[in-house]
């Protein structure tokens, strides 16, 4: 755990903001919850201008949702992913 924390670099300038939808108790959202504890204050102390939003709601399908340059969003699904996996693909943006 602690690699990818010495790892996290500094998001590109293309992408505008990040926003992750959890559950707060769904199985399916345990990755999600361990990396909004154990590694969002890192990536926000990277990136101190980019909004980072964590919308929880009951029963909800994990998912990231990433807005761009132009108001472009794509979103990827976080099911069943450890805190590990959500870093590295919040870092490939």
């Amino acid at each position: 755990m602690r690699l990818f924390l010495r790892n996290c670099a500094k998001l590109s300038s293309s992408c505008k903001e990040i926003r992750i939808h959890l559950c707060q108790t769904s199985e399916a959202s345990k990755g999600a919850r361990d990396f909004v504890q154990q590694l969002y204050p890192k990536v926000k102390k990277d990136n101190p201008k980019l909004p980072i939003l964590i919308r929880e709601c009951s029963g909800v399908q994990p998912m990231l949702w990433v807005r761009s340059e132009f108001g472009k969003e794509t979103s990827y699904s976080l099911t069943g992913q450890k805190s590990s996996d959500i870093l590295k693909q919040i870092e490939s943006l």
